[in-house]
């Protein structure tokens, strides 16, 4: 989130996320080649990848969207309500994946240790218009929820690998992405400041390239619902560096709001009926790649 306020600096955002899921998509497909294999998708799942390019692109129109009206600190709190939507919607849609109270209980444990974390470090001045960006983030937390249950489902029927998920996630978000930056940012100025090439090369990277591959394969991997809750590190993890590396007040709420992130995830992950590797049939351990 702090790389998108960077770029947003001097790249109008939707055009940012456009550029993002151009270049990481050449960079899964390069890679994947250089281990001989393809993220071409059959003619008969050629519509699962169009679904997901579709959900992923809106959630990033919204995501990127929204940090343009608020702060980066509130953004990150509404976008991590994703979890509480994946695990309501795997009760649903999934069938080895249940709501227990012991899974909602640590949700709500953790996302109250986030609000805790933030609230550490709030300060009082709000951008005009910042309700609008925390909501952009809301809807673009349902959106990612929507794409990785709709990824989860695909994943246990179809012969789809990981890097087949992610590419067309990638690929088929381009012009969902190009469409939003042609209504909402067309002639809005490009500056391409070394801190702006720099926060936009994390995100195609660090963010849209390696951390995507490890984070599809556990998708297709583990329950989503035990997943999703692990995604509460994320902004904790940026709190905590940058305290350590950045000189950053570090005070005793903080830390309460670590311990109740801690207690909700392993609340979450007690022992269940849905507990344990859910592997797609088709990716043995998840690591299947479709030869040409």
């Amino acid at each position: 989130m702090v790389s998108i306020k960077l770029s947003n600096q001097g790249m109008p955002p939707m055009l940012a996320a456009t550029v993002r899921s151009s270049l990481a998509a050449f960079f899964v497909w390069g890679f994947v080649r250089l281990q001989g294999g393809s993220v071409r998708l059959e003619r008969q799942d050629l519509r699962h990848g169009l679904v997901i390019g579709a959900l992923f692109g809106l959630d990033f129109l919204f995501l990127y969207w929204g940090t343009s009206y608020t702060v980066a600190s509130r953004a990150v709190v509404h976008l991590y309500t994703h979890p509480f939507w994946v695990a309501i919607g795997a009760h649903f849609v999934l069938d080895d994946d249940r709501l227990t109270p012991s899974k909602l209980s640590g949700l709500l444990l953790a996302f109250a240790g986030l609000v805790a974390v933030f609230r550490s470090g709030t300060g009082t001045g709000l951008p005009p218009g910042y309700w609008l960006g925390d909501l952009l983030e809301v809807v673009a937390a349902l959106f990612w929820g929507a794409t990785t249950l709709y990824i989860k489902r695909v994943a246990a029927r179809r012969p789809i690998t990981h890097y087949q998920t992610l590419f067309a996630q990638l690929f088929y978000s381009i012009p969902v992405l190009a469409a939003g930056w042609l209504l909402l940012d067309w002639g809005r100025p490009v500056r391409l400041t070394a801190t702006v090439l720099a926060a936009l090369g994390y995100q195609c990277l660090a963010v849209a390239t390696f951390s995507y591959i490890l984070w599809f394969w556990m998708i297709h991997t583990y329950p989503v619902s035990r997943l999703a809750a692990f995604t509460f590190l994320a902004p904790i993890f940026g709190v905590l560096l940058g305290g350590l590396l950045m000189g950053d007040p570090l005070p005793f709420l903080l830390w309460l709001g670590v311990g109740c992130v801690a207690g909700g995830i392993y609340l979450v992950n007690l022992p269940g009926k849905d507990q344990g590797p859910a592997t797609s049939p088709s990716s043995p351990g998840g690591e299947r790649i479709q030869e040409e």
